[in-house]
């Protein structure tokens, strides 16, 4: 089906609808009086459309020539995916590795090495969020946004450089927000309860309601609260349970003014705010990944989950997000405008006795005349500010279709970590003026980051059933970073009080992508896309003493993608399937290691080699009666390095790329049925396999144990049931059934005791109960 023939289908809001690709409950057709327009297709069979916005403009989702999945908010509050752990088991090579909530590193096709700077994309709407820089931290601050009032959340897989820009190798993620109802009073309220194998209670109680405010103006306000239970005790310091609680909380209030059908202002603000404990990681075996059962500080016998930790640990992250987007309709073509300014603050407080302990300890009883043994933790605030403009101008829809746009940013990031010493036996703060200075070390980076790029997409109908396309963007960056280091830990080692040092860079990136799509059927369709995405480089700052081999600079990596795919199902949806295979091709990957130099090992990024990925996907849905619906989905990746990485990262050629199984997949299974009335029950589960994968590249581990980091494979069951009857609904669930104890991240060599290892699970046996009300 071609575009123009778009308004020929069923057209649905995609939260209802998604399912028919890659969502495990089933997909209701959505009747006119609702707000669906249900026409007949060219088949003549009423048929649902998934519709998506992954390419600037709304179309369905069989017409896009790429790899995507669509999760429905629908589906996302009945599965109880309110962040990024709960809903990697339903998009096709998805994974990542966390051990604290608003700490992810998120992962597509295998595309990661480990370094500091995303390869996912992330977006709220039409708004990028998270640094474009590696010097931000953004690989492990992907913003992990509450799902509540989402609409759905949109996956990209592949590089999307041409119409998204910088740090999308991998992908991106979309979270699409629900926007405001014109003429329409509406509210809703959620409220829950679980309990955590091992570990405490948790609660949720979110809210929202759309107010309409006359014929053209309408207001939607949300918020959402979440306390999740934790499940690590501490040793090391007075014994602590449930160090690892967290609570997340926030809102979104969003306007639209619609005074005729050509233009459109809609104004949205997002706050959230995350506060963590402890991470949610034990210490473990360095080649089982199982739990200590005995105390390594004091040889006493310990149970459950426990990580030594002597000065408490937390992780407290804000997001906050603004966003004005104009658009309006000339006919032949529309004009959008987005403008958007977002903050990210993170306050870390990390426990470094372990690593820093000696030698903080050596230097107050050699230089302080103290007995103590002392400890030390690292505080580390980082700040993210970011103003983002995007312009684009589009064709109306057609057999010849084209989009150009322009693109700024301009990014600020501020790091600051302090390193501050305690009394270990007491926890109580040392004072650094007994070796006559205020400090025992801070170090200060401060970067900036400017980015401009132009961009043209289009796409041609060759015949009714076959199109080509294609784009390309131009995007220029300019950076620079100042590194600021002062305390007692400079002149201690012969330097001055404060150091300076700093770095700047400048380098121009073209990307591009080609597309061609063929309809087989009005069901049916091949695609196969090229396309190259990028991730910036940028400067280091180079320490005293720095080493003939210290990078003073990086290059941008860049990533080809070869994609083939395939989307169908049958005349009355009782089976639908979606695949791709793809190659991957990633060239100057990015990598971060301790580099020598006349203060020590200090971290900076460089360029290794090459990477490449052999991978597959499929997503298969089968409806065999009404109510009932099975959804299979599951990926291959055969992810590895070509070159070997600099000796000091670790990586050999031959090595699988970090934290992406080889093979993942996920069986959903789900049934409901009337029981008189508007009374609907339902019950369902999901089935995850995720196979063995390699850990972090880590040189010491490979040296100390002859061989590559691994993570055990694991399975996980998920079940769930529920009622929902007039506006009311109850659903209750149990996850991870079996107290699978799969990792999500293991390694650390050097941060716990001994060469105990940080292992970072999925979350224990959970039960819990909602229950929503609409009015």
């Amino acid at each position: 089906m071609t575009k123009a023939g778009l308004c020929n289908r069923a057209v649905l809001a995609a939260g209802v609808a998604t399912l028919a690709v890659s969502s495990p409950t089933i997909a209701a057709a959505q009747s006119a009086d609702e707000g669906g327009e249900v026409e007949e297709t060219r088949l003549e069979e009423p048929r649902s459309v998934i519709v998506v916005t992954a390419q600037k403009r709304t179309q369905a989702l069989d017409e896009v020539p790429q790899s995507i999945s669509v999760v429905g908010g629908d589906t996302l509050e009945r599965q109880q995916a309110d962040s990024f752990t709960d809903y990697v088991e339903l998009v096709p090579s998805l994974s990542l590795t966390q051990s604290n909530p608003g700490e992810t590193r998120v992962i597509l096709r295998g595309v990661n090495t480990g370094s500091v700077g995303s390869t996912v994309a992330i977006y709220v709407d039409e708004t990028p969020f998270g640094s474009s820089t590696s010097l931000g931290n953004a690989a492990v601050l992907a913003g992990d946004f509450d799902t509540f009032d989402l609409e759905r959340v949109e996956v990209l897989r592949g590089p999307q450089g041409t119409l998204y820009g910088s740090n999308a190798l991998g992908g991106v993620i979309r979270f699409v927000t629900t926007p405001p109802q014109l003429g329409e009073f509406e509210g809703r309220a959620q409220a829950g309860i679980e309990t955590v194998d091992g570990g405490g209670v948790g609660y949720l109680a979110n809210g929202v309601v759309n107010v309409p405010l006359g014929d053209a103006l309408a207001v939607r306000a949300s918020g959402f609260y979440r306390k999740k239970a934790g499940f690590v005790d501490a040793i090391g310091r007075a014994p602590e349970e449930e160090i690892d609680e967290a609570e997340i909380y926030g809102g979104r209030i969003s306007a639209l003014f619609e005074p005729t059908p050509e233009f459109s202002a809609r104004l949205t603000a997002l706050a959230q705010n995350i506060r963590a404990g402890s991470p949610s990681s034990y210490d473990a075996d360095p080649v089982t990944g199982d739990p200590v059962t005995v105390d390594p500080n004091t040889n006493t016998p310990v149970s459950g989950l426990v990580r030594t930790e002597f000065y408490p640990e937390n992780n407290d992250v804000d997001y906050r997000l603004y966003n004005g987007t104009l658009e309006y309709d000339f006919g032949p073509v529309s004009l959008t405008s987005v403008t958007s300014y977002g903050e990210l603050d993170q306050r870390q407080r990390t426990d470094n006795t372990i690593g820093f302990g000696p030698t903080v300890t050596f230097v107050y009883q050699s230089f302080g005349g103290r007995t103590d043994d002392v400890g030390a933790f690292l505080d580390a605030p980082l700040k993210q500010e970011k103003f983002t403009q995007e312009v684009r101008l589009a064709s109306a829809d057609g057999p010849f279709e084209w989009q150009i746009g322009g693109y700024y940013t301009d990014e600020k990031v501020e790091i600051v970590q302090s390193l501050i010493p305690f009394v270990q036996d007491t926890g109580v703060l040392f004072d650094p003026t007994v070796l006559g200075f205020s400090d025992l070390l801070i170090l200060n980076l401060d970067s900036e980051y400017e980015e401009i790029a132009g961009f043209a997409n289009v796409s041609l109908e060759l015949t009714p059933w076959w199109e080509i396309g294609g784009g390309i963007r131009y995007s220029q960056n300019d950076q620079s970073v100042v590194q600021t280091e002062r305390g007692a830990f400079q002149p201690l080692q012969g330097l001055p009080s404060p150091n300076i040092t700093q770095g700047e860079s400048s380098e121009d990136v073209v990307t591009w992508s080609a597309d061609t799509r063929i309809e087989l059927s009005g069901l049916s369709s091949i695609y196969a896309r090229v396309a190259k995405g990028y991730r910036p480089g940028g400067p280091n700052v180079v320490p005293p003493g720095a080493a003939a081999d210290f990078p003073r600079q990086y290059d941008a990596d860049t990533l080809i993608s070869y994609e083939l795919g395939f989307r169908g199902e049958t005349i009355n949806r009782s089976f639908a399937i979606d695949a791709a295979v793809y190659y991957l091709d990633w060239n100057d990957i990015l990598i971060f290691g301790a580099f020598d130099s006349a203060i020590g090992p200090v971290g900076a990024n460089d360029n290794g080699g090459e990477a490449r990925v052999y991978g597959a996907e499929l997503t298969a849905t089968i409806r065999p009666v009404d109510g009932f619906s099975l959804v299979l989905n599951g990926a291959y990746n055969d992810a590895e390095l070509v070159d070997d990485t600099p000796p000091v990262t670790g990586g050999l050629a031959g090595d699988q790329l970090p934290y992406t199984p080889e093979l993942t997949a996920t069986m959903s299974v789900d049934y409901e049925w009337s029981l008189g009335g508007s009374t609907l029950a339902f019950v369902g589960g999901d089935v995850r396999l995720t196979s063995d994968q390699a850990g972090g590249f880590d040189q010491t581990y490979r040296t100390l144990f002859g061989r590559r980091l691994e993570i055990d494979g694991y399975q996980k069951v998920d079940l769930r049931a529920g009622v929902a009857f007039d506006k009311f609904s109850v659903t209750a669930f149990a996850n991870n059934v079996t107290n699978s104890r799969g990792l999500t991240s293991f390694g650390g060599l050097g941060d716990r005791p001994g060469t105990l290892l940080e292992a970072s699970p999925i979350r224990p046996r959970t039960f819990g109960v909602t229950a929503a009300a609409s009015f």
